[in-house]
């Protein structure tokens, strides 16, 4: 049985041109005759079906793969492993694959809650990386699982020290300094207040701040007087 060739028929079986058309508009890194148009509740359908049965779980070590749609229903079948040791080694794994904010985003195994401790190093060495899509997720992860009861101030200086020239990472840095300043804002202020990112990382976290319904009026009125004109 030729697993991959399987797999694509039944993405393709899912086909849904109108949701093709719309999601390459999001998707400009990406070429669009790559993308199938498969919609993320029949992709995760179908990774819960393929989980079940092991034979096909060998597809996450058939790399790399053809289409976006692939690529997303990998990080799926990835999210299904139990064993945190297996699924981080699957994650490193795949995310040198990975070439795009879509995919890279959507990939949160359950099994990251129950080992945090363990989690947090891994973190780390993702942040390290020099591929945007490492560094991306590993932001994210840190986004996901240390902006609430686990939350420790470190976390904001091991982001804010995150430099780089490509969009999707300084996007995400945004988003985590957004998300942070909701959640955790006497914390997180400072870093705005202080201007401790780049200009445009910072302008775009306060605009992401203000656009969410958990920060409050009075702390939009006042991140809005932080705004930084470029020159």
């Amino acid at each position: 049985m030729d697993i991959q060739k399987e797999i694509e028929g039944r993405l393709f079986a899912l086909e849904d041109k109108k949701y093709k058309e719309f999601h390459s508009k999001l998707m400009p890194t990406i070429n669009q005759d790559t993308i199938i148009g498969v919609r993320t509740p029949a992709m995760r359908k179908l990774a819960k079906e393929l989980a079940k049965q092991p034979e096909y779980m060998a597809y996450i070590h058939m790399l790399p793969h053809n289409y976006y749609d692939e690529n997303n229903l990998h990080g799926f079948l990835i999210e299904a492993i139990k064993d945190y040791e297996e699924c981080v080694s699957a994650v490193n794994e795949f995310l040198p694959y990975v070439d795009n904010w879509a995919t890279c985003d959507s990939m949160s195994p359950k099994v990251f809650k129950k080992h945090r401790p363990e989690l947090l190093e891994q973190i780390k060495i993702w942040m390290a990386s020099e591929h945007t899509y490492t560094i991306r997720y590993g932001i994210g992860m840190l986004m996901t699982h240390f902006l609430d009861e686990n939350f420790e101030k470190e976390y904001l200086e091991w982001v804010a020290r995150i430099r780089s020239e490509e969009y999707y990472v300084n996007m995400m840095i945004a988003w985590y300094f957004a998300t942070a300043l909701a959640k955790q804002p006497e914390a997180t202020l400072p870093y705005i207040e202080q201007k401790r990112l780049d200009v445009w990382t910072h302008n775009k976290a306060i605009q992401k701040a203000v656009e969410s319904f958990r920060v409050t009026k009075e702390q939009k009125e006042y991140l809005r007087t932080l705004r930084v004109r470029k020159s």
